[in-house]
């Protein structure tokens, strides 16, 4: 693995490094995004915050909200399977923007990217609902990636209110504990604001994603929505590298 760029700022060292082809964003060496231009989906937790895009009925969402950029790579998964008409990514770290610019190359005419604290900025958000909503708002501590913001219920509710009738959102957990410590498992009632409710997991790592969806579809025709759209990501070809799992909330 070879270092391509490193910065001390604040007590913090950011490193960007590259693995083969796929390169990779550091603070402090708590591993925060990977993207690899060659090969974009290659069985890394980032795929899991990229696939509940293809619950769109129409075939892509068309406006995409993106909580914490990191380097960006979900960005740039998802201008790579489905460009949507606007991505809008927030992020705190004026650091990582600039790796997600420079290195990660997030740098395409639909995407904007704001340098914002996200639970302020939704206090204020007027606008359009978003078809996907992607929380993947994280920090860390003791050399562990950690939430950045508490899944409470205030927060909870200023989510549902950005996602359109049709629309998604996919919240990143670091831990099967830190999901049910989530308002959407504390409060069951919450979720009847969705048609359903998964939860998205690999073996490779601890995570595990919340997917909610204002309109029901079975995983079947979810599958069969990306390997129509994308013959790799047809997940019934051994060469598939997607690995996750589904299944329901409850």
């Amino acid at each position: 693995m070879t270092i391509l760029w490193h910065k001390n700022e604040a007590g913090t060292r950011y490193e960007v490094r590259r693995a083969g082809n796929a390169l990779r964003l550091y603070s402090n060496g708590v591993f925060h995004s990977q993207y690899n231009p060659v090969q974009p989906v290659a069985g890394s937790v980032w795929d899991m915050l990229l696939v509940p895009a293809f619950l769109a009925r129409n075939g892509r969402p068309g406006r995409v909200l993106v909580l914490g950029v990191g380097g960006g790579a979900v960005i740039r998964q998802l201008n790579d399977f489905l460009q949507p008409d606007l991505i809008v990514g927030v992020e705190l770290n004026p650091v990582h923007l600039h790796v997600a610019k420079r290195f990660f190359g997030v740098t395409q005419a639909n995407v904007t990217l704001l340098q914002a604290d996200a639970l302020q900025w939704l206090r204020h958000y007027r606008g359009p609902a978003f078809d996907l909503v992607v929380d993947d708002l994280f920090g860390e501590c003791n050399g562990q990636p950690q939430r950045a913001i508490a899944a409470d219920q205030g927060w909870a509710e200023s989510l549902d209110r950005l996602v359109s009738p049709q629309g998604a959102l996919v919240s990143n957990f670091d831990s099967t504990l830190a999901l049910r410590r989530s308002h959407w498992c504390r409060d069951p009632s919450q979720l009847l604001r969705w048609s359903q409710a998964r939860v998205l997991s690999t073996a490779a790592f601890e995570n595990r994603m919340l997917v909610l969806s204002r309109e029901y579809c079975c995983d079947d025709e979810w599958q069969q929505r990306m390997a129509a759209q994308h013959p790799s990501l047809d997940r019934s070809r051994r060469s598939c590298p997607l690995n996750y799992v589904s299944h329901p909330l409850w």
